[in-house]
């Protein structure tokens, strides 16, 4: 499941400090003083993938190239905190990349930004800019700038020569803003100078950190996790609503990250690293992680130039349980939801289905099962998503499936 070019329906302190593991996976930092520790959790993430990286037998298509551009990026953080921390990626790139300057700022709307919380986010202990080679990350220095719960910040990059940018998150559904010459403390981007995009570029990570110990819950998946057909610029994913959810019922500490690539299988690359490569990155390696939803297999079961069987589905799923448990962290799966119809429906791939969610179901290792399946069905056809839900794909549910999806997670398992 990918939309895209190619059309696929598919807690820190200042200063040096020392971080060390804790129960839930928090990163909690000491200053030398025992009554002052801070705890560093992720708030947002966009799982990344190769522009570059292309199914055999269709054309490769260039990466974006910024040249003395300003790309605007808006994310919707989760966990709120004293302070924040950007991680830039270049994981995809073959040759360095430059960033020239990055900013933080509020977000007003659109590309508007409230230039009184502007902020220069710095590197390697104060330096502006960043050369991050390929293949690696970097993750900026704190930047001391409280943000709430749910806030939306925009995080600006500056390019200030031609700079190929493979490594990207494609189905932001989230509209990114460019514009020419360096603008990063423009209070606005808006108008005839910029362009816009749905995609997120060299954008990795956002860590929060805070006084008071967070819980992160992974939501791992393809694009129904991405939010394919959700109204853009409106966070209505079902992570996001997932995350709606638990504000307002006043689990401020409990964090959601979508860990969702459109296009993504757990066992053969593009679009997207498989899901049983980039587990670790997305899943394990996350600040804060105590919990992780999976809902990941359709794309095996349905791009039949690579076929797959159930047994190698659910061998992969079991490799990802056992390390998730490995480390602690409760895990939930998420039945695969109903796709007669869809562009690549097939009666053979409907009995994979049906046999990878009786896996699922009857699984014994694992802290609950979230049956999106029997949730989406149609009263009319099981095998197809219910019309109240469908986006009209047969395949990805709307914003009212999203809520549907999101309002079936028990709040108290997350705890």
């Amino acid at each position: 499941m990918r939309s895209t070019r190619l059309h696929w329906f598919g807690c820190i302190a200042l200063g040096a400090m020392v971080a060390i593991s804790v129960p839930g996976y928090a990163r909690v930092n000491h200053d030398g003083n025992a009554r002052s520790r801070t705890c560093t959790c992720a708030s947002w993430a966009g799982s990344l993938s190769d522009e570059n990286s292309v199914l055999p037998g269709h054309d490769r298509v260039p990466p974006e190239t910024f040249n003395h551009q300003t790309v605007r990026q808006i994310v919707r953080l989760s966990l709120g905190g004293d302070s924040l921390q950007v991680k830039v990626s270049n994981l995809f790139g073959h040759q360095p990349v430059v960033f020239s300057g990055v900013h933080v700022a509020k977000s007003v709307g659109q590309s508007g930004i409230d230039l009184a919380s502007d902020h220069a986010v710095t590197f390697n202990r104060g330096q502006d800019s960043v050369t991050v080679p390929g293949g690696a990350a970097v993750t900026s220095d704190p930047v001391a700038m409280p943000v709430a719960p749910l806030a939306k910040i925009a995080i600006s990059m500056y390019f200030a020569h031609a700079t190929p940018m493979p490594t990207i998150h494609e189905l932001s559904r989230q509209t990114t803003y460019i514009a020419a010459g360096n603008q990063l403390s423009t209070a606005s981007l808006a108008g005839p100078v910029a362009d816009q995009r749905q995609s997120y570029y060299g954008l990795g990570l956002v860590e929060t950190s805070s006084k008071e110990m967070g819980k992160v819950v992974v939501l791992f998946g393809d694009s129904i996790t991405d939010g394919q057909h959700s109204t853009i610029d409106a966070a209505k994913r079902y992570p996001d609503q997932l995350d709606d959810r638990l504000k307002a019922a006043g689990f401020t500490r409990i964090g959601i990250v979508n860990a969702g690539i459109s296009g993504n299988r757990w066992l053969h690359d593009v679009w997207g690293p498989s899901g049983t490569s980039r587990f670790k990155r997305d899943v394990l390696d996350v600040a804060g992680v105590t919990s992780t939803i999976i809902l990941l297999g359709i794309n095996d079961i349905g791009f039949s130039s690579q076929p797959v069987t159930a047994a190698q589905i659910t061998r992969s799923m079991s490799t990802a349980i056992s390390a998730a448990k490995a480390k602690g962290i409760k895990v939930f799966m998420g039945t695969l939801l109903p796709y007669k119809g869809a562009s690549y429906y097939s009666a053979a791939g409907e009995a994979k289905r049906e046999a990878v969610n009786q896996w699922i179901r009857s699984n014994k290792n694992i802290d609950g099962v979230v049956d999106f399946d029997r949730l989406m069905q149609s009263p009319a056809d099981p095998l197809t998503i219910n019309p109240v839900y469908n986006s009209g794909d047969d395949l990805h549910p709307n914003d009212a499936g999203y809520a549907a999806m999101a309002a079936a997670i028990d709040l108290a398992t997350l705890q």
